[in-house]
């Protein structure tokens, strides 16, 4: 029996099979989203890196959030839209788990630093006497090292648990790109261990973060309610607001995929909420956090005068 498997050396996207013409209409969306999406996050970390005014610990933590968003959509749109437009949907082993591990990194370091911006809001508006002196520069460094190195040990552990894996069933993938549940599988062995560390990590990297997240809003909106000044509240709740709907978007998507049990049925399923966070989550965040945030706005026209001079 071991003898004749035949082990996979390059696996096939199977997308969503759609139509020729669905798929070229598809092609045209994804593609404007994607490229809005470069232009926005780029246009943010851009403005945050040259203007001054915008060196603060909200809009540092921003610009990671940019550089997330514009690698996360690189690493997965970019095959998406060739798959789109080929038959040729086959992508190499190596390639596929290096797609695997950078969407391992990248995922759970948004999370964690949208755990981190919650806590910005939280001293800002809890402790805004001390604001300056917790949130200093060493302490955002700090929070945003831990956001990326624990994503990265994670991704790690992650993909070496793959790798010991024997991948000699159908090599194709039911999946818009080489998403980790939907490559396992493919597995030809037993992978309760595999599953095991995705809940527990699923556990460590949502369910823990989101009530760290909650906890500061239930302080936030107790801060919020003593402001006797109907105008600053009304800033305080727009302030979080946007933060608040991220949260909401990111939070969700990730819990229903790696959290809800499998019933079989959830291909299809999976692969929409999938583009939600791959797609228009990237697009949302440029969208909802800065692009009608006034500050931005006065640093991208400032900006525009220097250059028209």
């Amino acid at each position: 029996m071991g003898e004749n498997r035949s082990w996979a050396t390059e696996f096939v996207l199977l997308g969503f099979q759609l139509s020729p013409e669905t798929e070229v209409l598809l092609f045209w969306v994804f593609s404007l989203l994607y490229t809005f999406n470069l232009l926005a996050n780029g246009l943010i970390f851009v403005l945050i890196c040259l203007d001054q005014r915008l060196h603060t610990p909200m809009y540092f933590f921003l610009s990671h959030l940019a550089i997330i968003d514009i690698t996360y959509a690189s690493n997965n749109v970019p095959n998406m839209l060739a798959n789109l437009m080929t038959q040729n949907r086959a992508i190499s082993f190596v390639p596929c788990i290096m797609q695997t591990f950078l969407y391992l990194v990248l995922a759970p370091t948004e999370c964690l630093i949208l755990v981190a911006m919650s806590y910005d809001r939280y001293v800002a508006i809890c402790h805004p006497l001390q604001y300056t002196v917790i949130m200093s520069w060493t302490v955002c460094t700090v929070l945003a090292t831990m956001c990326w190195t624990c994503a990265f040990v994670l991704a790690l552990i992650h993909v070496l648990l793959l790798l010991r894996l024997p991948f000699c069933r159908s090599r194709e993938v039911n999946h818009l790109f080489c998403e980790l549940l939907s490559v396992l599988k493919l597995a030809c062995a037993d992978t309760w261990l595999n599953k095991m560390v995705v809940f527990a990590a699923s556990i460590l990297i949502l369910l823990a973060p989101l009530c760290l997240v909650l906890v500061s809003y239930m302080h936030i909106l107790r801060a919020i309610l003593k402001i006797k000044s109907v105008e600053g509240r009304k800033k305080a709740f727009s302030t979080c607001s946007s933060h608040l709907c991220v949260v909401g978007l990111f939070f969700g998507i990730s819990m229903v995929v790696y959290m809800v049990p499998d019933s079989g049925q959830e291909g299809d399923k999976n692969k929409i909420l999938s583009l939600l966070y791959t797609l228009f989550n990237p697009v949302l965040n440029p969208l909802i956090y800065s692009l009608r945030n006034a500050q931005v706005k006065d640093a991208l026209c400032r900006m525009l005068q220097v250059r028209s001079r």
